[in-house]
């Protein structure tokens, strides 16, 4: 007997009707500079212009704002890197209740200062030596919030999962979709999207070559963990792949592939000198693949969710500046 997925393209449906109005609807970048270097036909979905400067804001809201009265009353908990935070601060600020989010002490500066200055309480914690999980879900029972994990839950997902819908609305056919998988969350609910919309097209999902705990774990048909990857792709610096995402990604994703920093930062200079535009180093994983000629061969039309933007000035300089 098939089991029923977490997540279904009615889901994600749905939850593009409830964030309408609140998310925002991104642009899609084109480039011919970018088609002749990579060779095909490329569509960037810029979640790098969403709100917090994230795909988070989408799967953040969806999931808060489906909590009762009661819940909200009490306040929402999250743990983060960064992008996931700035969502749920944002979200919790854009229903009228409180935050606090449990992040690691070597977040970058631009994302700390930006959570805090949504209204969100602030914990740290060090990443190498600290069990964000167990030490989130304390917090949470401790002060009796409601935590709303950054990849872990059906909502999010399915928030998630409306870039791509998105994406395909604007554009039509693709042949592929290329996504950065962290926890895999945003590759879950745009691989629902996607083959739901286009059952032939191929889902793409690429992880920086020192965090490929998502690509070892669909070669041993089981989740893997590796020890906490040290990449500038800090979003993308997962441990383990999420059990939920993972029953979905490993269904739906058809191919992982790998990129280094040196790949990364060279997508995030393509994108700010030809494109204007900024994108971290987590949101340029998926273009830094595309341009690296992975998947090999490159599908004819294929679609780019650059996933975030949040990088401070000074970070910004200094990881281009060699």
């Amino acid at each position: 007997m098939t089991s029923t997925p977490p997540v279904t393209l009615e889901d994600v449906r749905d939850a593009a009707a409830r964030i309408e109005g609140v998310a925002h609807r991104t642009p899609v970048l084109r480039s011919r500079t970018l088609d002749s270097l990579a060779g095909a036909e490329v569509f960037l979905k810029c979640e790098n212009l969403q709100r917090v400067g994230a795909f988070k804001f989408r799967g953040a809201y969806n999931a808060a704002s489906r909590l009762s009265s009661e819940q909200l009353a009490r306040g929402i908990a999250a743990y983060s890197s960064g992008n996931h935070a700035q969502a749920v601060a944002l979200a919790a600020r854009e229903l009228g209740t409180t935050a606090v989010i449990l992040m690691p002490e070597d977040t970058p500066r631009s994302k700390l200062e930006a959570t805090a200055g949504y209204g969100a309480e602030i914990v740290t914690y060090d990443r190498y030596t600290g069990d964000r999980v167990a030490l989130g879900e304390a917090l949470a029972a401790e002060r009796g919030l409601t935590l709303i994990p950054p990849y872990e839950h059906p909502h999010i997902i399915a928030g998630q999962g409306t870039a791509a819908l998105e994406l395909i609305e604007e554009v039509g056919e693709l042949d592929a979709l290329v996504a950065p998988i962290g926890g895999g969350g945003l590759i879950a609910g745009s691989a629902t999207a996607a083959k739901g919309l286009l059952p032939g097209i191929r889902v793409i999902g690429v992880e920086p070559e020192a965090g490929d705990d998502t690509r070892r774990s669909l070669e041993a048909g089981g989740r893997v963990s590796i020890p906490v990857p040290r990449t500038i792709a800090d979003g993308l610096a997962a441990e383990t792949p999420g059990e939920l995402t993972f029953s979905v990604n490993r269904r739906l994703v058809d191919e992982i592939v790998l990129v280094d920093d040196d790949r990364i930062r060279e997508a995030m200079r393509l994108t700010f000198e030809r494109l204007k535009t900024v994108v971290e180093p987590s949101g340029a994983a998926a273009l830094a693949a595309v341009l690296a000629g992975r998947p090999d061969p490159l599908p004819r039309r294929i679609g780019v969710i650059v996933s975030g933007g949040n990088v401070g000035a000074q970070r910004f300089a200094e990881l281009l500046g060699g």
